[in-house]
This record gives C-alpha cells, sequence and structure tokens, in this order.
C-alpha cells in the first residue's frame, strides 16, 4: 500500500485508531437530547464534548458542516474551532460540505477547505461530481499539492440518487462506477487524493478494488447498517483496508459525557474491526 501524499496521513491514522470515521451532527433534536439550548451556545457545548470524546479516539471525524452553517458566521467559528481541536487531538478531519461547482468558484471553495491559511482548513473534503468530474480539478489539484484529500459522492443510499448515479453513459458504465474509474485514475501516482462516498445501507453495484483511495460508507447505526453488513456489501468488490465505515448518531447518543463518546468510539470501531477481520 501506497505511503505517499494524502495516503501516508491516513494509513498512519487508521493503522492507529481503527476503520472508522465519527461524525458530529449538532441537529436541533440532538441538542435538544443532550440537554443544550438550540443555540450557538448549545452548539458550542455540544461541539466542544464530541471534540473532548472523539478527538482522541477516532482516526477521521466528520463535521457535518450545515449543522453548523444553520447559526450563522458564530456557528461557522464554532466550527472553525471544531476543526482545530479535532486536528490538534490527532484525527484526520473530514469536512462533510459536499461542495460542487466549476471554475473560480470550485477554486474558492477549494481555498476554503484545503488551504492551510483558511480557518476552515481541513485534511480533507466532501465534494459532489455532478457538474463533472472534471470541475472538480481545483480541489484535485489542491488536495494533491498539500497532502489532503477529497471525497467524491458516488453511490449514495438516497433514494432520489438512485436513477441519476445508476444511469448508464456513452461507454455503459453507471455514472457512479464512472466516478469512481475517474478517482481511480487520480489515485495511480499512490496518494489516495481521491475518496468516494459509497452508502453502507444497500448493494451498491460498483467494482471498487482499482480506487486505491478511501472508500467512505455512511450508514452505520441510526441508518440501520451493521458491521456484520460490510464485509457482505463490500468484500468481494473493494480493498477492504481502504474502507472507511461512518457512524454519527448512534455514537452521539451516548452523549454529552465526553468519556462515554470515547467509549461509543471504542466500541464501534472494534465492531467494525471484527467484523472485518473475520
Amino acid at each position: 500500500m501506497s505511503t505517499t501524499g494524502f495516503a501516508a496521513r491516513y494509513r498512519a491514522a487508521v493503522d492507529a485508531r481503527g476503520r472508522l470515521c465519527a461524525g458530529i451532527d449538532p441537529h436541533a433534536a440532538l441538542l435538544e437530547q443532550w440537554g443544550l439550548p438550540v443555540s450557538v451556545d448549545g452548539l458550542r457545548a455540544f461541539a466542544e464534548a464530541a471534540v473532548a470524546g472523539l478527538g482522541p479516539t477516532a482516526a477521521v471525524i466528520k463535521p457535518q458542516v450545515a449543522f453548523f452553517e444553520a447559526f450563522g458566521s458564530a456557528g461557522l467559528a464554532v466550527l472553525e474551532d471544531t476543526i482545530a481541536g479535532c486536528r490538534a487531538a490527532g484525527a484526520l478531519v473530514l469536512a462533510d460540505a459536499k461542495r460542487g461547482d466549476i471554475g473560480s468558484t470550485m477554486a474558492a471553495y477549494t481555498t476554503a477547505w484545503l488551504d492551510e491559511g483558511s480557518p476552515l482548513c481541513s485534511d480533507a473534503v466532501t465534494v459532489s461530481p455532478y457538474l463533472g468530474f472534471g470541475a472538480l480539478s481545483p480541489a484535485v489539484e489542491q488536495a494533491r499539492a498539500t497532502d489532503r484529500g477529497v471525497f467524491v459522492l458516488a453511490r449514495t443510499s438516497n433514494p432520489d440518487g438512485q436513477a441519476l448515479q445508476t444511469a448508464r453513459t456513452a461507454a455503459a458504465t453507471t455514472v457512479a462506477q464512472s466516478i469512481v474509474d475517474d478517482g481511480a485514475a487520480v489515485n495511480a501516482d499512490g496518494s489516495a487524493t481521491v475518496g468516494v462516498v459509497v452508502g453502507a445501507t444497500r448493494e451498491h453495484g460498483l467494482d471498487l478494488r482499482e480506487l486505491a483511495g478511501p472508500i467512505l460508507s455512511p450508514g452505520l447505526g441510526a441508518q440501520g447498517a451493521t458491521a456484520a453488513d460490510l464485509a457482505s456489501i463490500f468484500g468481494d468488490t473493494a480493498d477492504l483496508a481502504w474502507l472507511l465505515p461512518a457512524a454519527s448518531r448512534s455514537i452521539l447518543g451516548a452523549g454529552p459525557d465526553p468519556a462515554a463518546l470515547a467509549a461509543a468510539v471504542g466500541a464501534t470501531r472494534d465492531e467494525i474491526e471484527a467484523a472485518l477481520s473475520s
């Protein structure tokens, strides 16, 4: 397995902490479940507890940007502190922003999320390829230059995405497979710059074996997927060493105590590792 580019940092984190991406999703119902107000003060208390519990234990942490943006500039300030706190604790941060545009606008998104001079700078960001994979070039080039990553939506679990993602291209492959193949071409240099997002709650119909990059697989826990499902869904179609299952609500439900959050990360990680190693 490559030890260059983003691959080296990703492998080091996963080797040390296991295959799990823990989400930070401070939606209103969860704030209330934690006994917090649905306000910037509640958001900050939630984020600080999540950083304390997840930061030292999870390999990758995925803040859902929308739940911070909902509070405007004050919410984004909390997100900046959350990103910095998780990275300081040794976790990689994957900003779940799902950005996608063209030209100078995509370049501006790239600066926001992948440029070291930005207070939102993360180790990787989720992006949407549905304006064309080539439109992601500014993000791909910046990520490659700075040993960061982009996680490209390929086969999502929402029913509304199925018609588009399984449509056939002129080359008779599905749109989702074409995205995976474009990512594999970028990763041919061993950098693992491009990861893909493939939901764990359904059969995906993709060949991921040549990607040579991370496969973020949301859906574990509250969305219905189990650790035992992972091997059956991905075992014959992907290199499981690159699989990165993601869980959010099933872990955050253990809060607000940081120690309980850390224990939930450990238990989920151990379930994943046992399932994928059997």
